[in-house]
């Protein structure tokens, strides 16, 4: 099965995976379409991912909406101003922190957001009778909830949710899926799992952890550090979901992992490692600055996924080695220190403020 796609909107497209998944097609594919990024533009979406883009595409094959997912009349003028075939959902508040201190935007944003979006696009799709439609929605693996050494999430394990942030991608889940089964909604959903890379906003690990050792900060490991993760290269994300575009069977869900597991702790070492290895200090210099503090609420112990269904069904596997990205991550990381201190300090938030408040 492979499906035209000509007029593509990604929401939260100025976050993180979306601008990744934008300089994805782009620069990865045979994609000859049009791009609409909608985007929000709260604290982690950022147009400086797109500069380039922007510069050479903007107004011809790339157009960029300031919206929220949740103005249905805003997202229905967008669908209809664009002629939108296929949707790729990134729009959400994603760090479990700040769910469990403010969950009330997880469940606007990720619930309600994704019901909206999913009754434009309902509309949107029986009124204008398009048979190559496709909304596709990007969830995590925390749904599952946390699993046993050598157990793994499969597409059909069960939801078990443990924070508010992973309760709300269950629900939109679901919501997502019962488009499809009641209205005929032509939908594809998948679940990754924890993404690296450049433009990633520096609450989360690696990035947080990298911008601390340069610094010279505490390195704060929740708990024993022994909670694993599965992390996954974006490009690798990326690859995937343009793979589930082209070839995923309706209805189907497709998880998406790197197979490759690491130990909170071990990975924070290893970073200390890699920074004092680039700098030419001692290869333990930054280990003192590790600093265990008290485990978060609800904190799942390891998360693992299967993804054999995507390699099998769809042809798709992971194309990076996680020592050497890790390697290129830290290294942009380094080279763009005036692009965190722009969205950490809230100069952005400013230049948003004054340039897109009328609209």
């Amino acid at each position: 099965m492979e499906r035209r796609l000509a007029n593509i909107l990604v929401t939260g497209g100025a976050g993180f995976i979306g601008s990744n998944f934008i300089h994805y097609l782009f620069k990865s594919t045979d994609f000859k379409g049009k791009i609409i990024n909608a985007d929000k533009l709260t604290y982690a979406g950022n147009l400086d991912n797109l500069i380039k883009i922007e510069k050479t595409l903007g107004g011809n094959r790339y157009f960029f909406e300031k919206a929220d997912i949740c103005d249905f009349e805003k997202m229905k003028d967008i669908f209809q101003k664009y002629n939108i075939d296929t949707v790729v959902n990134f729009a959400a508040e994603s760090h479990v922190d700040r769910s469990i201190f403010g969950p009330r935007d997880f469940m606007q944003t990720n619930i309600m957001g994704t019901f909206n979006l999913l009754e434009v696009a309902r509309e949107y799709w029986q009124e204008k009778d398009k048979d190559d439609f496709l909304f596709h929605h990007i969830s995590t693996d925390e749904v599952y909830g946390s699993t046993e050494e050598g157990e793994y999430f499969y597409e059909n394990t069960a939801y078990q949710p443990n924070s508010p942030y992973s309760a709300s991608k269950a629900s939109s889940d679901h919501l997502v899926r019962a488009y499809f089964k009641t209205y005929g909604l032509p939908v594809t959903i998948s679940n990754c799992s924890n993404n690296y890379g450049p433009y990633q906003f520096p609450e989360k690990l690696i990035p947080l952890m990298i911008m601390n050792i340069l610094e010279e900060k505490p390195l704060p490991v929740y708990g024993d550090g022994k909670n694993i993760r599965d992390w996954l290269y974006v490009e690798d994300h990326c690859s995937a979901i343009w793979q589930i575009l082209n070839h995923g069977k309706t209805g189907e869900t497709y998880n998406i992992g790197g197979e490759n597991e690491w130990e909170n702790i071990r990975l924070v070492n290893v970073l200390c490692e890699e920074i004092s290895c680039i700098k030419g200090e001692d290869r333990d210099c930054y280990k003192k600055l590790i600093n265990y503090i008290k485990d978060r609420p609800g904190h799942d112990r390891r998360y693992a996924i299967n993804c054999s269904k995507i390699k099998k069904q769809l042809g798709w596997s992971q194309k990076y080695s996680f020592q050497e990205d890790l390697n290129k991550t830290i290294n942009w990381y380094i080279d763009n220190r005036k692009w965190v201190e722009r969205v950490r300090t809230g100069e952005y938030k400013q230049w948003v403020d004054k340039n897109y408040k009328d609209r």
